[in-house]
């Protein structure tokens, strides 16, 4: 079988894209492992269909580079937008998504008649250990700066879920770090029963930090929009950063722009097409 695909990225987060509109694809777990191969095959952080929707005006459902399914990404539900827009098939620049882990709002923003930049509204962010989920002893409500050992290492840890869970620690210097050999720990460590993406993050100043990310499922990428909202979240909860403002958050790919408000977390930032192509199946 010959599939037709379009590669887009999100500061660099990058996924093969599927139009399943009209024709469902099946094993798409193995899909996904087969085809994110960088060496092998297309390559990518996963995979990504686009379906119809009963409650919106389009499905994403998103897998990652070992099959798993994600319940939610950032960059590329702005992707998906950007695809429905460009190729004509939703007409407004406020469409909705349906994902694992709800309806998203998306606004789109046009130059020269094609979506350069997508604000996303990620919903509120979710604080209680149990819905992220993240396993304690104590009986608290949030885990902001918590104490724990990962790995027999100390740490403080900020956790929250924006639709899927994440743990957040702030450092002095995240350039130095080796995630391929911490990323892993935090991720399968006991305390996260569904496994969980870490963001590791320098505060710059009060409206700019830094951040690396380990996905759960993919390894290091080079952007997590769930993540860089996570990331403000924690910053703002810890006292670093206010709600309510712009936060830009420099990933290795590019940067986001995320306000944390009582209302919603709302994530802007770029949806860009690599290349169109087709793979045999």
């Amino acid at each position: 079988m010959t599939l037709d695909f379009i590669k887009m990225h999100g500061c660099g987060n990058d996924y093969i894209y599927f139009d399943c509109l009209k024709k469902e694809l099946d094993n798409l777990s193995d899909l996904a492992i087969k085809l994110s191969d960088r060496h092998f095959s297309i390559g990518g952080d996963g995979i990504v269909m686009i379906c119809p929707s009963n409650v919106a005006d389009a499905k994403m459902r998103m897998f990652n580079i070992d099959g798993s399914e994600g319940k939610m990404c950032g960059n590329a539900i702005r992707c998906v937008g950007k695809y429905l827009a460009d190729n004509d098939i939703v007409k407004s620049d406020n469409i909705t998504i349906e994902t694992l882990s709800g309806i998203k709002k998306l606004n789109l923003h046009k130059k020269n008649g094609k979506v350069c930049s997508v604000q996303v509204n990620m919903g509120k962010a979710e604080f209680n250990p149990e819905k992220i989920p993240v396993k304690v002893k104590s009986n608290v409500d949030k885990l902001i700066s918590y104490s724990t050992k990962i790995d027999g290492t100390d740490y403080n840890i900020t956790c929250v879920c924006m639709g899927n869970p994440h743990c957040v620690v702030f450092c002095d210097d995240v350039d130095s770090l080796d995630l391929t050999k911490l990323g892993p720990k935090f991720e399968n460590n006991d305390i996260f029963p569904d496994k969980v993406n870490t963001e590791f993050v320098k505060i710059i100043d009060k409206n700019t930090l830094q951040m690396r990310v380990w996905e759960r499922g993919s390894g290091e990428t080079m952007a997590c929009g769930t993540g860089a909202c996570a990331a403000v979240v924690a910053a703002v909860e810890n006292g670093f950063c206010k709600k309510g403002q712009d936060i830009s958050v420099e990933l290795l790919g590019g940067i986001l722009t995320i306000s944390y408000t009582d209302e919603a977390v709302f994530m802007t930032g770029d949806a860009v097409v690599a290349f169109k192509g087709k793979v045999n199946i």
